[in-house]
């Protein structure tokens, strides 16, 4: 039988449940049980996708093509699970599938109702993601305990574990435990309220796991089991980690809260083994060198926006002993001035994803300097855009040429729609998403950093490289080094002779793993590196 673990925050949001959670499903991996992870967010959308930056970070895309909260990148990141459109529900979502089924008579002469036909539908959401092959099932809870939004969820999983018997099911809960400077005391009392609240709401958690800036020390986490009514071994501590987020499986293992879900399931797998990701860790402490590179972006300032490119080339450095410095640079300052002044000294320069006018001239010569000053460059998705916009203005001479997206009447639109979008209307989940097959050109620096002939990428976006150009631009030394197997649809190109441009059509970053960073990923910040130390010394 699947078991399930269920995870909810208090006291403030952005704990970290999402990487908790993540953490937690990486322990049990290592023990060899098969993981799923889902996350319910209480907001009305139906899902993120429509959602600005500003307000949620980036949207992450699975396999299958659903748009979903970023959480979801860091559970494929910790695990070898591979999600899909039932790992991330909304409000809107469960509401929806409600009311379309009350349209649809299903609820014939009942009077519909929060409970039980909301928590019914959270139940069979939660159910959904169990089978045989799935040991345990891993559901975070979004917002913070004593929200109103979020007490649908709660009334829901405390069903749950009523109707699986307690044996079947764990609650996680993961607090702050603020740390006064003042006074020099870790502050217990806001955890107990947290805790107070669950209970009212008749959940009582197994596991408290407390957030912390200073170690907790052995009377702290005795009050805490004390006031909390939690057995004092299942209080764990999760102190802010110096290097990197992937320390946190790590930190809990050392705690052991694997062995406690264990024998609380009552599995008996054997002794974990997590070499692999104690390598990778020994990895990031003892860099071997040391690489900058530029990321211009939109919406540089938030750091969830572009959050998995930056664990990306984390995963990158990885795979070259190397920490990657980024300089982040918002992408408009870049449409005026001084591009030496902004990019001088880096050693590669990656233009990521967007949408919209806004930032794209800096793009453009974003692309144009990397490609002028045989700096090794990466685009994604607007990025490839960017560079393709670059080259047709600057090699081409299509002085007036751009995308259809920010110039519908442009002379020369290299960048346009994708023929089924023209009937789009909506704009929720109507883009090209998910994975869709590519070939690669042998020879290419896609192919060599692939080391095949196909690969599936995960792809969000509406606009694609216009067909009408393709012979012209290669004639101008660009070459499409990734195609759709019809041929179709550009995915990748690069640049004739030079040291490293690639740009692409979809997201690699959705792909890429802390012990298994994607290709493209490692090979650019391998040609980063290789110009590292073959540029002259500063003066």
């Amino acid at each position: 039988m699947t078991k399930y673990i269920f995870v909810t925050g208090g006291v403030v949001s952005s704990l970290g449940k999402g990487l908790t959670s993540g953490a937690i499903g990486a322990l049990l991996e290592s023990h060899g049980l098969k993981v799923c992870l889902q996350k319910f967010d209480p907001y009305i959308n139906v899902d993120p996708g429509t959602m600005s930056p500003y307000q949620h970070g980036e949207v992450y895309v699975t396999h299958d093509g659903a748009e979903t909260d970023l959480d979801l990148g860091h559970y494929e990141r910790f695990t070898h699970a591979e999600l899909n459109k039932h790992c991330n529900y909304t409000t809107g979502k469960i509401y929806n599938n409600v009311i379309r089924r009350e349209r649809h008579g299903d609820y014939l002469g009942q009077t519909v109702q929060v409970v039980p036909h909301i928590t019914d539908e959270i139940k069979d959401c939660i159910q959904r993601l169990a089978g045989k092959e799935i040991d345990v099932v891993i559901s975070e809870i979004g917002g913070t305990v004593g929200d109103i939004e979020s007490l649908p969820f709660l009334e829901a999983i405390r069903q749950f574990g009523h109707d699986k018997g307690r044996e079947n099911v764990l609650y996680v809960h993961l607090t702050l435990l603020p740390y006064l400077r003042a006074s020099g005391e870790i502050k217990t009392k806001p955890t107990q309220h947290s805790v107070g609240t669950l209970r009212e709401i008749g959940i009582i958690p197994d596991v408290l796991i407390c957030r912390t800036e200073k170690e907790i020390g052995p009377d702290v986490r005795r009050k805490i089991a004390l006031f909390c009514n939690v057995r004092q071994e299942a209080v764990f501590e999760e102190k802010d980690v110096d290097l990197s987020i992937y320390e946190v499986p790590l930190i809990l293992r050392k705690q052991g809260l694997d062995a406690l879900i264990l024998d609380h399931f009552q599995f008996d797998p054997g002794p974990g083994d997590m070499d692999q990701w104690i390598n990778m860790i020994e990895a990031l402490r003892n860099p071997s060198a040391e690489v900058e590179i530029a990321v211009a972006g939109k919406y540089i300032e938030l750091s969830d926006s572009y959050k998995s490119i930056y664990e990306a080339f984390t995963h990158a450095g990885v795979a070259n002993r190397a920490r990657v410095r980024l300089r982040k640079i918002q992408a408009e300052d870049l449409s005026n001035g001084d591009l030496d002044a902004a990019l001088g000294g880096v050693h590669g320069i990656l233009v990521p994803g967007g949408f919209g006018e806004r930032g794209l001239l800096g793009k453009i010569r974003a692309a144009g300097y990397a490609r002028t000053k045989r700096i090794p460059f990466f685009g994604i998705c607007y990025g490839m855009h960017a560079a393709v916009i670059e080259f047709a203005r600057n090699v081409l001479d299509l002085r007036d040429a751009s995308s259809t997206e920010v110039s519908k009447d442009t002379s020369a639109p290299v960048i346009t729609l994708l023929d089924e979008q023209f009937q789009v209307t909506d704009k929720g989940g109507t883009m090209r998403l998910g994975a869709y097959p590519c070939d690669l050109l042998p020879g290419s620096q896609a192919a060599k950093a692939y080391g095949t002939a196909r690969v599936e990428e995960r792809h969000r976006h509406r606009y694609e490289f216009n067909n009408k150009y393709r012979r012209q631009f290669e004639e101008g030394g660009m070459i499409f080094s990734g195609l759709s197997p019809d041929q179709r649809l550009v995915e990748i190109i690069e640049v004739k002779d030079h040291p490293w441009f690639v740009a692409c059509q979809f997201h690699p970053e959705f792909r890429s793993r802390p012990v298994e960073a994607h290709p493209l990923f490692r090979d650019f910040v391998r040609a980063s590196l290789a110009r590292r130390t073959q540029a002259p010394a500063p003066a």
